[in-house]
């Protein structure tokens, strides 16, 4: 006898696909291919069927890629899109055979198509610069995908025909917190339908509501200290600058800069210095340096910018209608940095003052910088994070959905289930169900294990209590019938006569009486008793209650005394009622008349019979005339007697 193989457990199989996808995507890039092969493990788990295997190991793949290259975490939301895509195909047959295999590759390599397209478009007008992929018309990025897409699903097919049936199932109930249901089960559980909505849409609902709302706070907040650090590297950077500037001019002379501009000595070379540092920075959108008067601003120096001519050492500049700290610039005083929102841009001016020795402030040097690069910054950086958000909150998705599915809504609906199915009034049904219950063998390792367990406690004690419950009704009632038996001859006794009295009185109250009362009073009994002994006393007695039964049936006689019976017809058997008697006499005749028959073995008894009239108003009435008329006939039997 063999041992059998154990299965790899699925872990090690999904870290062998995602090494496959990071050598696919290795060679690749070594010799340039324009093929990317780096879902080729994606690919080959889904096909097995998982979609939480495929969805890990494609988002795993592009987070170690980005290790190297960190834009390949934008394009994890393509790897598990073909994962989610190949498993809900696998699920329904498609890669069973080559013909319809064929079919997934066109759709599949549209879908990635159109979202490389989209996630580099959308990264290229957001400011993200990348290889020359922005570049390639949409049809050249379509035979791409094709040929990567078709040769490996091509390849896949093939390599999943070999994979043994053993390993394919080990992924069929993966992350469940309970036994495999069978298909009739599973159907019955998973169309269930809810009163107004699943509790799968509300907390997965709630789930992404919290992922978008956490993502965004936290996308807001990063931009928002993202933003504040670039402004103030940036006002660093532009007060550093004005410095620089204010360093360079010689308070003294700059009343004879405005008077003589360039003739002035040193003037040229000063404006050759402030030009150096204007051409340093990019950024720098203006650069002047001014005298400050009550009325505005008198050019000491001007740089040119974007082909504006600057203005002539000297030449009045009025204050800007919106200009803010006026006062303190006219002052002398120190001005904090100024942000301007343009139509077309957004500028950060800075004045630095210019202090001659007695530390008066003679001028301010003054720079206008550009912000546009932050704002250009910060698209980029939301661009990124949205990118990231997509492919990460389809994964958590994915996880999170597959999550409460097995460890809420499936454990769940199947108790219910179960519970809902229960059949108490079948004791075979009954086991069944318990059964089943018991086969579900929750252990998700929570409350909803807790809830299952308390399931399947309160179903055994209930089933416990039912069958003590069922046992007792037995036995009262055996003890019932016990109560209202006789004894010695086994039917009813006087306790039944009296209470099947009393329904006969309900029915004539009710009107809907119709019965007839015979009365049989056995013959000699204490004569037998006397002269042949009790024991074959009792057995001319059962001989008497055989032959009654016999002729009106045992369920409708009574024993009320010691040789005294009372028999009730109703309905239509009282019809038959003197039929009955003319069998009963005869019977006793034929018995009475056999020689080879002892005195215990022979039967003699009175009968008398009445029936319910209009003008009874109780059974007890009708008895009274059943008992005259059967202790007449034993006058009679009595004057007949020979012995």
């Amino acid at each position: 006898m063999t041992d059998k193989i154990k299965s790899p457990p699925p872990i090690l199989i999904c870290i062998a696909a995602i090494v496959v996808n990071l050598l696919g995507s290795f060679v690749a890039k070594f010799f340039a291919l324009p093929i990317y092969l780096d879902t080729v493990g994606t690919i080959f788990i889904a096909m097995m069927s998982g979609y939480v295997p495929g969805v890990i190991v494609g988002f795993a793949t592009n987070l170690l890629n980005s290790l190297v290259d960190e834009s390949e975490m934008y394009y994890c939301s393509i790897s598990i899109i073909v994962a989610l895509y190949t498993t809900f195909l696998a699920r329904r047959g498609y890669f069973q055979k080559f013909s319809r295999t064929l079919m997934t590759i066109l759709p599949l390599t549209l879908i990635t198509t159109i979202l490389v397209e989209l996630i580099e478009k959308f990264l290229l007008n957001a400011g993200v610069e990348r290889f020359s992929a922005f570049e390639l018309h949409f049809t050249t990025i379509f035979l791409c995908e094709l040929v990567d897409k078709g040769l490996i699903v091509l390849a896949m097919f093939f390599v999943v025909k070999f994979v043994p049936p053993r390993v394919k199932e080990i992924f069929a109930d993966w992350g469940q917190r309970q036994a495999p249901l069978s298909a009739d089960v599973k159907s019955a559980v998973y169309a269930r339908k809810c009163p107004v909505s699943s509790l799968r849409v509300k907390v997965l609902l709630i789930f992404t509501v919290g992922a978008v709302f956490i993502a965004a706070s936290i996308a807001s907040i990063s931009h928002r200290i993202f933003e504040q650090a670039a402004f103030a590297a940036q006002i660093n950077i532009a007060e550093t600058l004005t410095t620089v500037v204010a360093n360079e001019i010689e308070p003294s002379r700059v009343d004879d800069y405005i008077k003589l501009g360039h003739a002035a000595p040193d003037y040229d070379a000063v404006e050759k210095k402030i030009r150096v540092i204007k051409d340093s920075n990019d950024d720098i959108k203006f650069l002047s340096v001014y005298k400050v008067t009550p009325q505005g601003f008198i050019v000491v120096f001007d740089m040119d910018t974007d082909g504006l001519e600057a203005s002539a050492p000297g030449e009045f500049v009025a204050f800007d209608e919106i200009c803010p700290s006026r006062e303190d610039l006219i002052a002398g005083n120190e001005v904090p940095p100024i942000i301007f929102d343009g139509k077309n841009e957004r500028l950060l001016t800075i004045f630095k003052p210019v202090y001659d020795a007695n530390g008066k402030c003679v001028c301010y040097a003054t720079i206008d910088f550009s912000l546009n690069l932050i704002a250009a910054y910060g698209r980029t950086f939301i661009a990124k994070v949205l990118a990231l958000f997509s492919g990460c909150f389809v994964f958590i998705f994915v996880l999170g959905s597959r999550f409460v599915e097995n460890n809420i809504i499936l454990p769940v609906n199947t108790m219910e289930y179960c519970a809902k199915n229960f059949a108490y009034d079948n004791d075979e049904f009954c086991a069944n169900n318990v059964e089943q219950l018991k086969r579900l063998k929750i252990h998700t390792g929570d409350e909803i294990e807790n809830l299952y367990h308390a399931l399947l406690k309160t179903t055994q004690d209930v089933l416990t209590y039912l069958e003590k419950l069922r046992r007792a009704k037995r036995q009262v009632a055996e003890m019932d019938e016990l109560a209202h038996k006789d004894s010695l001859t086994g039917i009813k006794n006087k306790a039944a006569y009296d209470e099947a009295i009393t329904a006969l009185d309900k029915k004539i109250s009710a009107g809907t009486a119709h019965f007839c009362i015979a009365m049989v009073d056995v013959n000699f009994l204490k004569r037998v008793n006397d002269t042949y002994g009790h024991e074959r006393g009792n057995i001319y007695l059962m001989n008497a209650v055989k032959l009654i039964c016999a002729v009106f049936g045992e369920e409708h006689v009574y024993r009320i005394g010691g040789d005294e019976f009372v028999v009730i017809l109703e309905d239509d058997k009282v019809s038959l009622s003197k039929y009955f008697v003319t069998q009963f006499v005869a019977e006793m005749k034929r018995k009475n008349s056999s020689a080879t028959l002892e005195p215990w073995e022979k039967v003699s008894a009175a009968v008398g019979v009445a029936n319910f009239g209009a003008g009874d108003k109780t059974a007890e009435e009708v008895f009274k005339r059943a008992d005259a008329q059967m202790y007449e006939n034993k006058l009679a039997m009595k004057a007949n007697r020979r012995d």
